[in-house]
């Protein structure tokens, strides 16, 4: 799949949303990296703890609130993705102007729905 994805705010506890989002992006065929706080493996995808520069990232889900998104502005946009998804949860106005401003599409929806019907 072309829509290589950075799931952002990554966590190894199974019963988190952005675990079961590595898991079925996965599943889907998409090519997937992760950030999160700590490091570990989730479907064979590395969870890295630094802040790198991915390559060609089209989609960038967010799994962090409002308030801890606030110091990776710059870093999310320094990606150039094609789009941000902000998960129930994430929402985040102030974001929304930002990308707007530097030409970044962005959706409020689950990254799970959208893959379970086909929307991704």
């Amino acid at each position: 799949m072309d829509k290589k994805t950075l799931v952002f705010g990554a966590s190894l506890k199974p019963n988190r949303y952005s675990n079961f989002a590595i898991k079925r992006l996965v599943d889907s065929g998409f090519e997937v990296v992760a950030f999160g706080l700590k490091s570990g493996e989730v479907a064979g995808v590395k969870i890295d703890v630094d802040l790198l520069l991915y390559k060609n990232i089209h989609t960038i889900t967010l799994y962090l609130n409002l308030e801890r998104q606030k110091d990776y502005y710059n870093y999310i946009i320094s990606l150039k993705p094609k789009r941000v998804l902000f998960n129930p949860g994430t929402e985040n106005p102030e974001f929304y102007t930002i990308l707007r401003e530097n030409n970044i599409s962005f959706e409020t929806a689950c990254t799970l729905v959208l893959l379970s019907t086909n929307q991704y």
